[in-house]
């Protein structure tokens, strides 16, 4: 029974003790997921890019499978990486601003957008630099639209 007592007690104070431990970065799962996400997306642009700037050759297999990619991340439903209050208001570990939850409709509309500009480019890759080059812009400036708005420096 006092073997039972010490574990009992020593698993309350252990939880007690870190409870502070989680409470200090609320959200934290779901901002590392969603930086994840967005590391996903980054690289698969950052392929792309190097081929629209002449840093790297272009290759139609890799432009297709880093578009496919990016075309596939986008339709994740990632709802969950989103709650409301995990923005950089109260939290230094994100660049979300809470104007996110504040204007939905308009983060909505604009995800839709970039969406739309992703499945064009998923299409278009791999059919020659000049394919991927014009389609290419258009993702580029839907991510910048969001971005300005609703992602801090």
């Amino acid at each position: 029974m006092k073997h039972l007592r010490k574990i009992v007690l020593s698993t309350v104070v252990t939880a007690v003790i870190a409870t502070p431990v989680y409470a200090e970065k609320p959200f934290e799962d779901q901002i590392k997921a969603r930086q994840g996400y967005y590391q996903m997306l980054k690289f698969n642009f950052g392929q792309l890019a190097a081929m629209v700037k002449g840093k790297k050759e272009y290759n139609a297999e890799q432009a297709t499978t880093a578009a496919n990619n990016i075309y596939s991340l986008s339709k994740l439903n990632n709802g969950m990486l989103w709650p409301k209050g995990s923005d950089n208001s109260q939290l230094d570990y994100t660049k979300a601003k809470p104007g996110i939850w504040e204007n939905f409709p308009d983060v909505k509309e604009k995800s839709g957008n970039w969406k739309a500009a992703v499945e064009t480019l998923a299409g278009e890759a791999g059919n020659g630099l000049g394919a991927l080059k014009s389609s290419f812009g258009p993702v580029g400036k839907a991510c910048k639209a969001c971005h300005e708005e609703y992602r801090a420096k």
